[in-house]
């Protein structure tokens, strides 16, 4: 997995979304990250590791090819403006879900 930087993350993420426009998907996860890059110890032993503010990791993978990205809470909003634009150019080619008419729900009841 790379890990890279914001703005090297939202063009690699715009080229996957154009590679899988015809077929397959892009999977994209995001989770709370302290830091950390060891397991957290057992017990007994002390824990000495203080994280020094709240980041988010971001994930997206298509087939084989695996990107990441860590955001500080100091670049949140200017990321976050960046991802919502490239996820609504890039989601065009959802399925409407079928609407049920009011009058089978009657019927039914």
């Amino acid at each position: 997995m790379v890990l890279l930087e914001n703005d090297a993350f939202l063009t690699e993420l715009t080229r996957l979304f154009q590679k899988c426009r015809t077929s397959g998907s892009v999977v994209i996860t995001l989770k709370k990250y302290d830091g950390r890059t060891k397991p957290v110890p057992r017990k007994g032993h002390p824990e000495t590791f203080e994280p020094a503010d709240n980041k988010c990791l971001i994930r997206a993978s298509e087939g084989k090819k695996k990107i990441s990205t860590v955001v500080s809470t100091k670049e949140v909003i200017k990321f976050q403006m960046a991802y919502s634009n490239l996820l609504r150019a890039h989601m065009d080619g959802l399925k409407k879900k079928d609407k049920k008419s009011k009058s089978k729900k009657t019927k039914a009841t």
